[in-house]
């Protein structure tokens, strides 16, 4: 199995999610409950970046499983995506641009802040 780029574009991420045939990819924010509250991508779980290091092992188990990180601008989920990467998912990406990109270029009903 290629490892995947570190980041993937909004368009790609509407794309795989777009994909009936498909098992979709885990979508995983890492933005703080508070942003959670304002918006968020349907079926997204929330593991904050402030705890995501104590979360991480309760959550994240099977290392082939591909899963996309965003936050609001995809710096966080840079972090978390080389951080889940350094152990041992190498099929992790984050979001370029976080949730605020998704709002202007895929989906403008996502509030932004």
């Amino acid at each position: 199995m290629n490892e995947l780029p570190l980041e993937v574009s909004v368009d790609d991420v509407n794309y795989l999610l777009g994909r009936p045939e498909e098992t979709p990819p885990r979508i995983i924010d890492c933005r703080e409950q508070d942003e959670w509250q304002v918006c968020r991508l349907p079926n997204a779980e929330l593991v904050p970046l402030s705890q995501f290091g104590e979360l991480a092992p309760q959550r994240f188990f099977d290392v082939n499983q591909h899963i996309i990180i965003y936050c609001h601008h995809g710096m966080r989920s840079q972090r978390a995506a080389t951080w889940l990467r350094q152990h041992g998912f190498r099929q992790t990406q984050s979001m370029r641009g976080g949730i605020d990109a998704w709002s202007e270029l895929v989906d403008p009903a996502v509030p932004r802040y």
